[in-house]
């Protein structure tokens, strides 16, 4: 009866035992386990044995982790202060160097982020900082992932998200916008009008070559005046029964006073 005893406790105390170290791996993480200080691993996913007292395990996450570094303040190439933040998305490739190489690469990898955000934004100008993010974006990525490559972590994505200047600049900026934009319609005027000239003086080409296309023009000129409810009516004379009036006069055979009466007259 004893024995029987004996045997029981003995099967659960290494039942108690075995569920004691059982551990289970999820598919995204990995385990690095270190037993009597040396590594065992990257195990998992699934069940994972543990002994007692002898072994010590570190989970390892596998998914993209995001990271949001907070408002930096730098000072661009021409010398404007402004607040910058960003989002680092990371991942770890080899999870025993993650653990191995240093001591928390989540950690790590924020402050390296930070650091190369204030000094990559500060070799760029404001232009380039608000208009050309696509190009630091790719800057900050390479050079955060080269400094985390040898800890097993592989940076994605960085995004600047939000940049804050101040509002001194923010108003010279909404004039020199406003200025742009003036000076752009005013080019686009002189570009209506040079295109007009050019029409009219290939009209009047046209219609110097076809003299009763001229006339034309002229009635239908008078057709549409006729057909306004106005009290006075401008009848346009054409340069043609004009010209001689005003050659005569140039040559004093006609005085304006002479014309005068003959037209009261």
């Amino acid at each position: 009866m004893q024995v029987v005893i004996i045997v029981v406790v003995a099967v659960l105390a290494l039942t108690g035992l075995l569920a004691a170290g059982l551990r289970i791996i999820r598919e995204y993480e990995r385990a690095i386990v270190f037993r009597l200080g040396r590594i065992r691993g990257p195990l998992g996913p699934g069940p994972v044995l543990l002994l007692p007292g002898l072994d010590s395990l570190v989970r390892v996450e596998l998914r993209v982790i995001t990271l949001t570094i907070p408002p930096q303040e730098v000072i661009t190439r021409d010398n404007v202060t402004a607040r910058v933040n960003a989002v680092v998305l990371f991942k770890v490739v080899d999870p025993e160097r993650s653990v191995m190489a240093v001591e928390n690469h989540a950690v790590a990898t924020s402050q390296i982020a930070q650091t190369t955000l204030r000094s990559v934004v500060g070799r760029a100008d404001l232009d380039t900082l608000l208009a050309h993010r696509s190009d630091l974006n790719e800057d900050l990525r390479t050079s955060i992932a080269a400094q985390t490559e040898p800890w097993g972590v592989e940076v994605e994505v960085v995004e600047i998200k939000d940049v804050e200047i101040p509002e001194l600049m923010q108003r010279a900026m909404a004039r020199e916008a406003e200025a742009e934009r003036e000076r752009r319609a005013k080019v686009i005027s002189a570009h209506g009008e040079l295109q007009a000239a050019e029409e009219l003086r290939d009209a009047a080409a046209i219609l110097a070559e076809a003299p009763g296309s001229l006339q034309l023009r002229y009635l239908q000129t008078l057709l549409e005046l006729g057909a306004d409810q106005n009290s006075t009516v401008v009848f346009p004379l054409p340069m043609d029964i004009v010209k001689p009036f005003l050659t005569a006069m140039d040559d004093g055979r006609i005085s304006p006073k002479g014309l005068n009466h003959d037209v009261s007259r």
